[in-house]
């Protein structure tokens, strides 16, 4: 039998995230604070985010990552934090991130460009993580 839509995207979740025990989504932020207005959402996120894309075959942990944030530089949505998390996560180095958010300035602008690498360098921060810089070599 298949496994559990929701148990799959868990699963990924906890791949994506080193998740423990404790805490089954790790940093992901899942919906899980806004289960007084829409208790389901979590549900929704967890089984079609990560149960059913995420989970997907054909591309790695390391580009489905990227590509999302791609994805969220290009839209400018704060979600950008938690998947540079996840970066670093499934063992993106951090020139990798940075040089993917540089790449786009030609296609999403600076203004976008610069507020993701805003948040990366806060990440970076909290992480404990430097960034080597082609002046560093």
């Amino acid at each position: 039998m298949a496994k559990d839509r929701y148990q799959q995207g868990i699963d990924k979740i906890q791949e994506l995230t080193q998740a423990s025990d404790d805490h089954p989504t790790g940093f992901m932020d899942i919906g899980e604070g806004l289960k007084d207005i829409a208790p389901d959402l979590s549900k929704y996120v967890v089984e079609f985010a990560f149960g059913d894309i995420y989970s997907r075959p054909g591309i790695d942990n390391k580009q489905k990552v990227l590509t999302t944030i791609t994805a969220l530089v290009a839209q400018g949505k704060p979600q950008i934090e938690m998947h540079i998390k996840t970066g670093l996560s499934v063992g993106l180095k951090p020139e990798e991130i940075v040089g993917c958010i540089v790449h786009l300035i030609p296609y999403t602008g600076f203004p976008s460009v610069l507020n993701a690498l805003s948040v990366a360098k806060k990440v970076f921060a909290e992480q404990g993580v430097s960034v080597k810089t082609p002046e560093d070599e």
